[in-house]
């Protein structure tokens, strides 16, 4: 089973937040706040979008964070890669180290699951940030 961590279902949820503010840029306290995730993983998930350039770090009395491109602007690859690191459906795809793979130089394999590994890569590449938002109500009780 192909499966993406937690960190990856918090940080849709916390850039659904921040593109719902069109530009505003909000603490990891307030993010922790309106989301319900814990400060520590908003800031965790921040840094690693900010990394990537998903979202943008402000420093300074008003800082915080906020998207820096529009959501329909960013794949699911680039989020993915952010937060999981490269797309590599088995140890001999991809930028990996193949040397806990016995058999990597003789492999009949390897070059069939290149081409699954990119038909993969391809399909999150259509699928846009903006496809995954889900509808936040934006509360004002700060």
């Amino acid at each position: 089973m192909i499966k993406l961590s937690k960190l990856s279902d918090y940080a849709i949820v916390v850039l659904s937040r921040l593109a719902a503010g069109r530009g505003e840029v909000l603490t990891t306290s307030v993010l922790s706040e309106e989301t319900g995730i814990p400060e520590p993983t908003v800031s965790k998930v921040l840094k690693l979008l900010s990394k990537q350039k998903i979202v943008d770090s402000v420093r300074g009395a008003n800082g915080g964070y906020v998207m820096q491109r529009c959501p329909t602007d960013i794949t699911v690859t680039e989020l993915i890669v952010a937060l999981e690191g490269p797309i590599a459906l088995t140890a001999c795809v991809g930028d990996h180290d193949h040397s806990d793979c016995m058999i990597d130089r003789l492999c009949p394999l390897k070059s069939g699951w290149q081409k699954v590994n990119a038909v993969v890569q391809q399909a999150l590449d259509s699928v846009a940030l903006a496809d995954l938002l889900i509808p936040v109500r934006i509360g004002r009780g700060r």
